[in-house]
């Protein structure tokens, strides 16, 4: 029973510097991840592709061919790849159970809308698969109250079309300490609070936004969205390994992975960690961690990890078995089966040689 990530976002929300991270990130726990490119515009991934849908069909081709624009052409592809759904059944099925990355095009129509996208996904599943949809957005939609309440209404779409766990991420968090000043604390964005407190800096954000009318528009899309109630937001910051530790976990519970029988060998300390409940941040711990003591806590964690990695040098060199000399003509002390065999100088026995 496979597991897999579905990679989704805006065009430079980080996706393919997600995918390259994340599967960094779980060779270096011991765990098989295959990472897919779906973007057929993408000619260049940062990461070993194991399957490329460029081999199927190519975005300039289409753009050529079919006289059609980027945007036409890449759910042309899609739809490509949906007809031709054996291709990527036969591909998958060189991983065996690896942990699957499916990297995505980001446009939002694939997601909100077009239906080839969850069909292929729908397929996958009937076929085993076990997804998590991550949803990755710019931390930097939280800098203006227009962005980020667009934002959220973009996350709840594609939980209601996708229709599988989903796990909503604002990505590159380390950046936000070096914009201006939010009026919220991390938590009322990563929660998704009362909205109404943001209808004041709506307001002030654009003259537009002060009449009546749009008044009455941002009170109803604050009401609908907390009717539903679905959406909350982890936060990344690729770079760090806790950062990644911590949104590894929210996936793998989120798809089950957790309780699953799929953990490798080298994979159980990981499961194990991960049910441990304490393990995971709270909000108040992301606020002070990303923005108000950011550069603290950069530089105690490069202390650690440089604290790290000279206990593991110098546990290396205590483990580090000596090489034995090869016996050369005039000394055979050494015997590669039965060690040392010179024989001690204050031994009292005297070797005659027979003439």
């Amino acid at each position: 029973m496979p597991f897999a990530q579905l990679v989704l976002g805006s065009p430079g929300s980080g996706k393919s510097t997600y995918c390259d991270g994340m599967h960094q990130f779980m060779g270096a726990i011991g765990r098989a991840c295959s990472v897919v490119n779906l973007d057929p515009a993408n000619d260049h991934t940062s990461y070993p592709a194991a399957l490329d849908i460029r081999s199927l069909i190519k975005l300039e081709d289409v753009m050529r061919d079919d006289q059609l624009g980027p945007n036409g052409a890449i759910l042309y592809a899609l739809e490509e790849l949906e007809h031709n759904f054996e291709w990527l059944e036969e591909g998958l099925k060189e991983f065996g159970e690896d942990y699957v990355l499916f990297d995505c095009p980001g446009q939002v129509e694939l997601y909100t809308h077009h239906n080839s996208l969850k069909n292929i996904f729908y397929k996958l599943q009937k076929l085993g698969y076990r997804f998590v949809c991550v949803h990755l957005s710019d931390s930097f939609c939280l800098t203006q109250p227009s962005l980020y309440v667009s934002n959220v209404l973009l996350s709840l779409r594609a939980m209601i079309q996708m229709e599988l766990p989903h796990v909503n991420v604002l990505s590159k968090i380390d950046k936000v300490h070096s914009y201006d000043e939010l009026p919220f604390n991390l938590d009322y964005y990563t929660d998704v609070d009362d909205l109404s407190y943001l209808t004041p800096y709506l307001e002030a954000e654009s003259p537009a936004l002060r009449s009546d009318k749009f008044g009455k528009l941002n009170d109803a899309i604050a009401g609908m969205i907390e009717s539903y109630g679905l959406v909350r937001y982890e936060v990344l910051a690729v770079e760090n390994k806790k950062s990644m530790m911590h949104l590894l976990r929210v996936i793998d519970r989120a798809g089950g992975y957790v309780f699953g029988g799929a953990e490798g060998a080298n994979d159980t300390i990981w499961a194990v960690a991960m049910r441990n409940e304490a393990s995971l941040m709270d909000a108040g711990d992301i606020q002070e961690r990303w923005i108000d003591n950011k550069d603290a806590y950069d530089q105690a964690e490069r202390e650690a990890e440089e604290e790290q990695d000279k206990i593991r040098q110098q546990q290396a060199m205590e483990f580090q078995p000596a090489q034995p000399q090869a016996p050369g003509l005039m000394d055979m002390d050494f015997d590669p089966e039965f060690g040392d065999m010179s024989v001690p100088s204050n031994s009292g026995i005297k070797v005659t040689r027979k003439k």
